[in-house]
């Protein structure tokens, strides 16, 4: 997952591949308290792994069920009618599908309780589920904002019999998650007679309800209803463990994928985007998303557990839809919208004004930096996309803490106008689906030539390694240490029993084409074996000079060196890599330090680590070393022409960092748009 402040995406040119899905967040986190709230244990497998689910799982333990983790598999042994433990106070995040069920749900089953938020869940209206709660007697108390969490849940000495007579009465128009919330809490209130609940108004997101009956029926709960104004819970419901249920993957996020082979095509002749997890008879409510992104224009087949997406009418048609059946996937379709012949226009739904973020006002503001029109009404949003490709803009796209806000527009990345695309705070994808960057760069497809490489050259020492690996942490692009590929070759070349000079150039070049190379969390690994230590010594630096004077070794490292040069981008450090690896990259940094200074920061390192060193030997063994590689005939050390010099004698590794990374916002299209 990435954790950084921004993610740049380059033009991406097209997309074919599988898709594995995550499970589905609405089954989820409905599965869990449905658990919690059973006697007996239960296996959940497939379990979202996301911020939401999370939240749940931490709240079920603090009131006292007992939850076993091993990977994507659950198991959840519940109250089964024995009081919550408390009091506690209870973290909900910014999940709504956490906060709305347990705050029903620990008002029947009594305890003292505070259920508080992020600033957002704070701003997210719970006055209705709170009124309908009070009907029963609960006691629940504001403790900010009335309407408004956080609340105070105090003890209830049993339910009222006189509030069970009448039906229970919620608006319908507001959240569905207010119905579900009741629907899963009532039936601990359900003993001796049947409780009813009335929606006033019109039902919006009926297909969440649906989901909510299904995952009730599967725990024994048996909920009647009337044409989904009138719900009945049938006296002496109580709850039962199925044993085991499976999670199916989450449709909503199916759709930025639908979506996907619906507007690109592949590059290399494969045929659309293949999802597993997810197929045309799922349970959810936002597989209806299919029906939309046909009417738009897109091929999708599928079965039980696939589906299969490809691109059919280009340009994609524009719509005028309700979408009171997919107000989550809705957001897609106005992403695809920039990619439609006309104006499109999504009706009914107003429910967007109170999710995580104002999603009708965010996603209209976002659209227009990208050049479409975008008119928002109260309960509509009509988009109509940039006249012609000179007309898109690049971007910096704000996400409002928004998951889905920054996975729709990920999808702008593919605009004809082969413009980057900027998602601020793309570690918001955490709440429902932790990997969406990795599963779309997994399936997208660009020029490698288009894929950005930042360069950080410069002589041993001198910090280029330390700089480049937080440069690319910051902007969660690849790393390669192009330094390490040449001690990896020399600790493999004497591991094979290779001494390291022209005799065995041939043989070692060999074996440096097909090194299992890769850094990851901070270590480098030559297959499975970690090598980070074994690198470091100065012997291992000697070696690796060594190795480098040999040409045809060069030249079988720099295939390898080029293969690093995948989405979202790189940052390589070394001596060649802007001179002769990467030659075309916008950034190439030359990052050097006087003697003295290098010498001491090498003596700190050793030391550090428990090595010997005396630093007048590291000193001119520096210098050995920079007379060497800067008169070697192959790749000599030497800044590029276009390079910018650095000289980080006196700063520390974060100004270093810092001014990197000026450098290369100012190279960015959007650097202006980004300035908030």
């Amino acid at each position: 997952m990435f954790h950084t402040a921004f993610l740049d995406l380059p033009a991406l040119d097209g997309a074919a591949g599988t898709v594995d899905l995550p499970g589905s967040k609405s089954i989820s986190n409905r599965v869990l308290l449905l658990a919690a709230l059973s006697e007996g244990t239960t296996v959940v497998h497939d379990l979202l792994a996301s911020d939401d689910t999370r939240v749940m799982l931490d709240a079920l333990r603090q009131i006292g069920c007992t939850v076993d983790e091993a990977g994507s598999t659950v198991r959840i042994t519940g109250l089964g009618g024995h009081a919550p433990r408390s009091p506690a106070k209870l973290f909900m995040g910014n999940a709504g599908t956490a906060m709305r069920p347990l705050t029903a749900a620990l008002a029947l089953l009594g305890g003292e309780f505070e259920l508080s938020g992020v600033p957002r869940m704070h701003e997210r209206p719970i006055g209705d589920l709170v009124q309908a709660l009070r009907q029963l007697g609960c006691l629940i108390d504001y403790l900010g904002n009335d309407g408004y969490p956080p609340l105070r849940i105090a003890h209830v000495q049993g339910v009222p019999s006189l509030a069970l007579t009448e039906p229970i009465r919620v608006r319908g128009d507001v959240s569905s998650q207010f119905l579900t919330a009741l629907l899963m809490a009532l039936p601990l209130a359900a003993g001796t007679q049947s409780i009813a609940v009335e929606v006033v108004g019109e039902l919006i997101s009926r297909p969440y309800i649906a989901i909510t009956l299904q995952l009730l029926e599967r725990f024994g709960i048996v909920v009647e209803h009337q044409n989904w104004q009138r719900f009945t819970i049938v006296a002496g419901s109580r709850y039962q463990s199925p044993g085991s249920v499976h999670v199916e993957s989450d449709a909503s996020s199916a759709s930025y994928f639908i979506a996907l082979g619906a507007l690109t095509t592949s590059a290399t002749g494969q045929k659309g985007i293949k999802i597993q997890g997810v197929g045309l008879d799922s349970i959810q409510g936002d597989i209806r998303f299919v029906e939309a992104a046909r009417a738009m224009g897109a091929v999708v087949t599928g079965g039980p557990n696939w589906l299969q997406v490809e691109r059919g009418a280009w340009p994609l048609k524009a719509i005028d839809l309700d979408c009171n059946h997919i107000p989550d996937a809705a957001m897609t379709l106005a992403v695809m919208a920039l990619y439609a012949e006309g104006t499109t226009t999504l009706r009914n739904i107003a429910s967007w004004r109170v999710k995580e973020t104002d999603r009708i006002a965010a996603m209209a503001t976002e659209l227009r930096k990208l050049g479409a029109t975008a008119e928002e009404g109260a309960d509509y949003i009509r988009v109509t996309p940039p006249a012609n490709v000179a007309d898109w803009k690049a971007a910096s796209i704000h996400t409002y803490d928004d998951h889905r806000v920054a996975m729709c527009f990920s999808l702008a990345a593919f605009n004809p106008a082969r413009l980057p695309v900027r998602i601020e705070d793309p570690k918001c994808v955490a709440k429902t689906f932790p990997d969406y960057f990795e599963a779309l760069f997994s399936v997208a497809q660009v020029e490698t030539s288009h894929i950005p490489v930042i360069c950080i050259d410069g002589p041993t020492a001198s910090g280029k390694g330390t700089v480049a690996a937080a440069v690319a942490q910051r902007l969660g692009y690849r790393f390669l240490d192009s330094g390490a590929m040449y001690r990896i070759t020399a600790l493999a070349a004497l591991r094979a029993g290779f001494a390291i000079d022209a005799d065995h150039e041939a043989r070692i070049a060999t074996l440096a084409q097909t090194l299992p190379v890769r850094f990851e969390g901070g270590k480098v690994w030559l297959g499975s074996d970690d090598v980070t230590e074994a690198i470091r010594t100065e012997e291992a630096g000697m070696n690796a000079s060594r190795v480098s004077a040999l040409p045809a070794v060069r030249t079988a490292l720099v295939d390898l060196q080029h293969s690093f040069q995948r989405l979202p981008g790189l940052v390589a450090d070394g001596r060649d890599m802007g001179t002769v690896i990467f030659p075309g990259a916008p950034l190439k940094v030359f990052l050097t330090a006087n003697a003295a200074c290098r010498a001491e920061r090498r003596y700190k390192q050793l030391i550090s680590k428990g090595f010997p060193a005396n630093i007048d030997d590291l000193r001119a063994d520096l210098e050995a070393r920079d007379a060497r590689d800067t008169s070697r005939s192959v790749a000599p050390l030497k800044p590029a022409q276009d390079a910018l010099v650095l000289d980080n004698s006196d700063l520390t590794i974060e100004q270093a960092v810092e001014k990197v990374l000026t450098w290369w916002q100012e190279r960015q299209p959007f650097a202006a748009s980004a300035q908030r």
